[in-house]
């Protein structure tokens, strides 16, 4: 079951516009008492919301509806909570919050391993889930803009988004739209490994997420554009079996 809920809207004629519609959330929750009081919270903080019972729901819900946030629930009756999130995270990057009963250290370590942003504990506070949305959403905001400001810098590599420039040690680098987009992809989430999987569906688009080999030889231009040894690179790092990160150092 998928629930579309949307916050409530002025209708009558002549009163105010109405506001700028809010955040979608979508909550994957099969307790229905967990749901109707974060859809009461959600919804009087002007939150858009979308519930789903299972982590199928959950996860088609999250190909169809766009959201800005997800509040995932670990123990679903069809999926493990971990695997909906490595399910999530190899295609998006959108801030997921895990709400749970399990509190046990090592379920808060593997959620956050998996790919979770935060982790709330169940009983909780409203004060407290919507505050840490806040910062989700804020975090997500920011990458979504190249960081807090329009520059990234790291070493001798700059990236300037609001110009569209990249420069090492003050000269221009020209890089083609793919290799550029490669680049800002992974300078938006410096010092984040980002897997084969996410880079390619961010930078190519999903019909080339098992396109492995688009990303190997991009990736070797840009090095070779980039670094002064392509083959021991200070910037675009390897990590081993999973992806690549940009080392970050904002100025």
């Amino acid at each position: 079951m998928i629930d579309d809920t949307a916050s409530p809207q002025p209708s009558a004629a002549g009163d105010a516009p109405a506001p700028t519609p809010g955040p979608v959330i979508i909550v994957i929750e099969d307790e229905p008492d967990i749901r109707r009081f974060l859809r009461a919270a959600l919804l009087s903080n002007g939150y858009r919301l979308v519930e789903a019972t299972t982590g199928q729901e959950g996860l088609q819900a999250a190909e169809t509806r766009q959201p800005d946030l997800i509040i995932l629930d670990l123990g679903l009756p069809d999926l493990d909570g971990l695997e909906v999130i490595r399910r999530l995270r190899a295609w998006t990057a959108v801030p997921i919050i895990v709400l749970s009963a399990k509190g046990q250290e090592p379920v808060k370590v593997a959620a956050l391993d998996a790919g979770a942003d935060d982790y709330v504990a169940k009983p909780f506070g409203v004060s407290e889930l919507l505050a840490r949305m806040r910062v989700s959403l804020r975090h997500a905001d920011r990458s979504a803009q190249g960081g807090a400001t329009p520059i990234l810098a790291t070493g001798d590599l700059q990236v300037d988004f609001a110009q569209r420039r990249v420069r090492v040690k003050g000269k221009d680098v020209h890089l083609t739209p793919i290799e550029y987009r490669l680049l800002t992809t992974l300078a938006k989430h410096a010092g984040k490994v980002l897997t084969r999987h996410q880079l390619l569906t961010e930078v190519w688009g999903r019909a080339y997420a098992d396109q492995a080999h688009y990303l190997h030889v991009h990736m070797a231009q840009l090095r070779r554009k980039l670094e002064s040894n392509p083959t021991r690179p200070r910037y675009l790092l390897t990590e081993p079996g999973v992806g690549y990160r940009l080392v970050g150092e904002e100025a």
